[in-house]
C-alpha cells in the first residue's frame, strides 16, 4: 500500500479538522473577549471580530470547504486505497467478487472513523476550550478563504433566498443575546467559581431592576410620614422627632398635593441652635416621578437631585409614595438589618414543602423561586397584588385559590393589605389532612 496514499488522506482529514475547529473556535468566541484582544493588539483579533461579527459568508465558505475535502476524501480513498487493500485480500487467496467490496469497506470504515476523532471530535474540543485563541489564529487564514470563495458564497446565499422567497418565508434577522442566555451565562459562571454567589445575586438585581416599574420598589404612601405644615409648630416638631425617616414629605393643607421634602437634620440643626425655625424655610423640592418609569431611570434622576428623593405620582397626579436610592440599592440586593432587628425573609420554606410568602415580595422573585408562568405584562407587582389580581377582590384570612399547580392560602392581614400567603402543592396539603 503506498505511503503517499496514506499521507494525502491524513492531510484531507486534517484540513477537515481545520475547518471544523474554525468553525466552532469563530461562532463560539465571545465578542467582549475578542474585543479586549483586539485592543490588546493580539495579532489575528480583529479579523476573529470581524467574522464574528458577520459569520454568514464565513460559515458557507467553511461548509464549501469541508464539503469539498469529504467528497475529495471518499473519492480517493475509495478509488486508491480500496483497490490497494482489495488486491492485498486477494494476495492471500480471497475472491475478486468478495475482496473488492470487503476492502472498500474496510477502508471507508477506517477512514470514517479517523475523520470523527481527528477531523471533528477533537479539533472541536479544542476549539470549545480556548475559542478566542483559536479564531485569532485561524482569522487571517478563514478570512482570505471567505475572500477568494466570495463569488460561490454569493451564489449559494442567492440560492438560499430564492427558496426562502418561494416558501414564503423571510431570512431570521442576526442572532441577539437574550435575557435568558445572560442568566445562564451568569449561573454558568458561578457554577464555575468565576463569580461569587452575592456577585450573582446583585447581578440579577439590577438585570430585574430594568424590568420593574418605580411603583414596584417605592416605599408606598401609607408607609410615607406627611408633614402638614398647616399644623401646629409642635407638632410638626414631634412627628420629626418620632419619625425614623430622616426625609419626610410636605404639604400645605391638602394631602393629595405634596409641595416637598423636609431633612429632619436640617430642623435638628436649628433647634440645637437654640432657634425655634418656621418649617417652611427648610421645604427643599424633589423630582416628581410617574409610577410608570423604569426603576433603573429612577436612577439618573435622583443622581440629579440634591435631596437623592422623588416624589412618585399616578397619571391623575395623585400622591403614591416615595423613593429613594437606598429603595433602588434594596431592590438590588435585598433589604437591610435596621434598628428593629434583621430584615423579614421575603420567602420562608416549611417542613413539608410549602412557603410562607410575604405579600410585599416582588412578583419576579415569586416567579423564579415556583417557576410560576406569569405573564410579562401585568399590573401587580408583589405577591399581594398577585392574590387580588386572582380573587378579583380582597380576600379573608383562610381563602385560598389554586393555579399553576400552587394552592395559595391567605394567612395573615394587616387592615386592608394582605400580610402572608402561604404557598403549597396542593398535593402536600392533602395529604397533610389525611394525616
Amino acid at each position: 500500500m503506498p505511503l503517499l496514499d496514506i499521507i494525502v488522506v491524513l492531510i484531507l482529514i486534517l484540513i477537515n479538522g481545520l475547518f471544523a475547529m474554525s468553525e466552532l473556535a469563530v461562532v463560539s468566541a465571545r465578542r467582549p473577549r475578542l474585543k479586549a484582544l483586539a485592543d490588546r493588539r493580539v495579532k489575528g483579533a480583529k479579523r476573529a471580530l470581524a467574522l464574528a461579527a458577520h459569520p454568514g459568508r464565513f460559515l458557507s465558505a467553511v461548509q464549501i470547504g469541508i464539503t469539498l475535502v469529504g467528497i475529495l476524501a471518499g473519492a480517493y480513498s475509495g478509488a486508491s486505497l480500496g483497490d490497494h487493500v482489495s488486491l492485498l485480500f486477494q494476495d492471500f487467496g480471497m475472491s475478486k467478487n468478495l475482496a473488492e467490496p470487503l476492502g472498500l469497506g474496510l477502508v471507508v470504515a477506517i477512514i470514517t472513523y479517523f475523520s470523527l476523532i481527528i477531523g471533528e471530535l477533537v479539533p472541536k474540543q479544542l476549539a470549545l476550550r480556548n475559542a478566542e485563541r483559536i479564531a485569532c489564529i485561524v482569522a487571517p487564514f478563514m478570512t482570505i478563504l471567505s475572500q477568494a470563495m466570495s463569488p460561490i458564497v454569493s451564489l449559494l446565499d442567492a440560492s438560499g433566498r430564492f427558496v426562502l422567497f418561494l416558501l414564503r418565508r423571510k431570512a431570521s434577522p442576526e442572532s441577539q443575546v437574550t435575557e435568558e442566555e445572560i442568566r445562564t451565562l451568569i449561573a454558568e459562571a458561578e457554577t464555575a467559581g468565576v463569580l461569587g454567589r452575592d456577585e450573582r445575586q446583585m447581578i440579577s438585581g439590577v438585570m430585574q431592576l430594568g424590568s420593574r416599574p418605580v411603583r414596584a420598589v417605592m416605599t408606598p404612601r401609607h408607609d410615607v410620614d406627611v408633614i402638614d405644615l398647616t399644623d401646629s409648630v409642635a407638632k410638626i416638631r414631634r412627628q420629626i422627632t418620632e419619625s425614623v425617616h430622616s426625609r419626610l414629605p410636605v404639604s400645605d393643607g391638602d394631602p393629595e398635593i405634596i409641595i416637598g421634602i423636609i431633612q429632619a437634620k436640617d430642623m435638628l440643626n436649628a433647634y440645637l441652635k437654640g432657634r425655634k425655625p418656621d418649617p417652611r424655610q427648610f421645604v427643599r423640592q424633589a423630582p416628581v416621578v410617574p409610577d410608570t418609569m423604569d426603576a433603573l431611570d429612577v436612577v439618573a434622576k435622583l443622581k440629579d437631585s440634591a435631596v437623592h428623593i422623588g416624589l412618585v405620582h399616578d397619571e391623575f397626579g395623585h400622591f403614591e409614595g416615595v423613593v429613594t436610592s437606598a429603595d433602588i440599592l434594596e431592590a438590588i440586593v435585598g433589604s437591610f438589618h435596621t434598628e428593629e432587628g434583621p430584615p423579614e425573609p421575603d420567602a420562608t420554606e416549611r417542613d413539608d414543602g410549602s412557603w410562607l410568602l410575604s405579600g410585599s415580595m416582588p412578583i419576579d422573585h415569586l416567579e423564579q423561586l415556583l417557576s410560576l408562568p406569569l405573564p410579562e405584562k401585568r399590573v401587580y407587582h408583589t405577591v399581594a397584588g398577585l392574590m387580588l389580581e386572582r380573587f378579583g377582590r380582597l380576600p379573608k384570612v383562610g381563602e385560598h385559590i389554586e393555579f399553576s399547580g400552587w394552592r395559595f392560602e391567605i394567612v395573615d392581614l394587616d387592615g386592608r393589605r394582605i400580610d402572608k400567603v402561604l404557598a403549597a402543592r396542593p398535593p402536600v396539603l392533602r395529604r397533610k389532612g389525611a394525616a
